[in-house]
């Protein structure tokens, strides 16, 4: 069954199907309870592609838009398609105070392209903190950064057609118009490689390296003599 919204009774879907996102205020994963509908009969009669809904996260009570494209009009009821766009996205967090200072900067924005569903934007900001980042590492910093790549392609089973574009915007040398145009579902992918690259290349080195001074401190300060927890 179809979304619907009737005249006189509403939303209507399918067993009251309730909606749950991760909130882009509280960052919480929430239901999210109907809070303001359009009116149907001027939708009737404009006929729009797209009709906004409101939801209240169950957890902060904020409003949320989405965006539901539009299937039919009749008898008083307005058919919309079961997916939705979110209009405003919960911001993704990372650990930047470990990244080289050009590449967070880079990285930052492109996370906002992101959030703002740019995703072709987003994939040439990504393209830029790749290469920030593999002039960061230095030598053998992009063959580095393609082995942990090739890493998570092995670990999260993804096929080669489908990582293909994620490889071409991450290692290719071409021009920015070489870019291969994305979707929401390869950009997600896209996000969740960088992140994994950024993390092992640079996030997992500097959280241990500050835990080993931090063990070497405490060693030091206590004059290196070992005590017995027993």
């Amino acid at each position: 069954m179809a979304i619907v919204l009737d005249r006189d009774q509403g939303l209507l879907s399918e067993a009251d199907e309730r909606i749950g996102l991760e909130c882009p205020y509280c960052g919480v994963y929430a239901h999210m309870s109907r809070q303001s509908l359009p009116d149907v009969d001027k939708i009737i009669a404009d006929k729009p592609k797209h009709v906004g809904l409101v939801y209240q996260c169950d957890s902060c009570h904020a409003p949320v838009f989405l965006r539901f494209a539009t299937r039919g009009f009749a008898n008083g009821q307005v058919e919309l398609y079961r997916n939705f766009v979110e209009l405003e996205r919960p911001k993704e967090r990372f650990a930047f105070s470990y990244l080289p200072k050009d590449t967070e900067v880079l990285f930052r924005e492109a996370l906002t392209c992101y959030s703002s569903n740019s995703f072709n934007a987003f994939a040439s900001m990504c393209r830029r903190s790749a290469a920030s980042a593999f002039d960061a590492l230095g030598e053998g910093g992009k063959l580095q950064g393609f082995e942990e790549v090739m890493t998570a392609q092995e670990i999260a089973g993804i096929d080669d057609a489908s990582f293909a574009p994620i490889k071409s915007v991450l290692f290719g040398s071409g021009e920015e118009e070489d870019l291969p145009l994305l979707d929401r579902v390869q950009a997600g992918i896209l996000l969740e490689v960088l992140k994994d690259m950024f993390y092992q290349c640079f996030v997992r080195r500097g959280k241990l390296t500050r835990a080993l001074k931090v063990r070497r401190f405490f060693v030091q300060d206590g004059g290196g003599n070992l005590q017995s927890t027993a």
